[in-house]
């Protein structure tokens, strides 16, 4: 009689069936056609992002997909960061809060891990980084993992009034005095309003700022699915935000206030207009992305009535030692933080470019 094990699927012959390509220029409609059925793949997922590494931010990109059977079976997309200060990894994905593999079977995971690997050591990286948004189920080599990060999702009810219902008691009022306070929002086509406040608002926090460019070719690379939001009191701007539609997800993902934004409740009232107008238009799920543990972030998204969900972000060393803590809660950057406050805005516009780069 044969035994059951021997019915099982030979890895080895399921492995020799895939191939591992890089995505080239003319693919990029097939690879979003891939992501956009994917249950796994992210809007940080999709193809525009090798446009944003390589003339964005001049980093080396490398998009794998694994082909099986004529078809793409499972994405991973990578860009090399390299810093003088910081060293040098393969990210997957610098600047975006969610990355690592999409789809596949274990043989084609196994695949793509074994590529990254490859080619991480080629490159000579200190270290290769994968930003899970869930736990791999099928890890294919020893992993590192910090827990730093949590992300924060919940799905939008279908109606406006219920979502409001949703927040809890003390931001819901919050809100509710915004509206009252007669702040109104609009979609913005340009970066006028929203460009200003948001470098002055990093600028308090002792963060460098990205490039104004940064933000015009994301809204060419991406189109409809990149839209800004700005809240007004009259004609006075007092919040932007960049959102990312995906999917039936929103995602706020830059946003920032002015010094008024904080006794008008700008803030506030911007991510619950951006959750209105996503209900209104049938978006089912509002993604508040991600925040360091212990930060002010983190509480306010909390507030909201979001529960955090940890990020599990996996790392392997390649010529490192050990991981680097690039982070602003790292007691050695808290001077660097301190002096960049102090810094006049413009020269921290200025300058702020060439150091975030360098981050990912």
């Amino acid at each position: 009689m044969m035994h059951e094990a021997s019915l099982a699927p030979d890895p080895l012959q399921s492995r020799a069936a895939i191939a591992v390509r890089s995505m080239q220029g003319h693919e990029h409609a097939r690879w979003d056609a891939f992501v956009d059925t994917c249950p796994e793949a992210t809007f940080f997922h999709r193809a525009g992002w090798q446009t944003i590494m390589q003339q964005g931010f001049n980093h080396d990109s490398y998009f794998l997909y694994a082909e099986q059977h004529g078809r793409i079976a499972g994405v991973l997309p990578l860009a090399h960061v390299r810093s003088r200060l910081f060293g040098s990894a393969l990210v997957s994905l610098p600047f975006c809060v969610y990355g690592g593999m999409a789809g596949g079977s274990a043989a084609v995971r196994l695949a793509l891990d074994d590529a990254a690997l490859a080619l991480a050591r080629r490159l000579g990286v200190g270290h290769l980084e994968y930003r899970w948004r869930e736990v791999d189920e099928n890890p294919a080599s020893p992993w590192l993992q910090k827990t730093l990060y949590a992300t924060f999702r919940r799905p939008l009810l279908p109606d406006a009034e219920q979502n409001l219902l949703a927040i809890p008691r003390k931001q819901r009022a919050v809100v509710r005095k915004a509206m009252a306070g007669g702040l109104h929002s609009a979609v913005d086509y340009d970066l006028h309003h929203f460009y200003p406040i948001y470098a002055a608002s990093v600028h308090r926090l002792g963060t460098p700022v990205f490039a104004r460019r940064h933000f015009a070719m994301l809204r060419t690379v991406f189109g409809d699915a990149c839209q800004i939001l700005t809240v007004y009191h009259g004609q006075q701007a007092q919040a932007s935000v960049l959102l990312f539609y995906f999917r039936d997800e929103v995602l706020p993902y830059y946003g920032g206030g002015s010094v008024l934004a904080r006794s008008t409740g700008a803030n506030d009232f911007m991510y619950w207009e951006a959750m209105r107008r996503a209900c209104a238009h049938g978006y089912r799920l509002f993604d508040f992305g991600r925040s360091k543990l212990g930060t002010g972030a983190y509480d306010f998204k909390k507030n909201w009535g979001f529960t955090p969900q940890p990020l599990p972000y996996a790392y392997q060393l390649v010529r490192a030692r050990a991981l680097p803590e690039v982070n602003p809660l790292n007691p050695k950057y808290a001077l660097f933080i301190r002096a960049w406050r102090r810094l006049p805005l413009p020269l921290a516009n200025l300058l702020g470019p060439h150091i975030v780069r360098q981050l990912g």
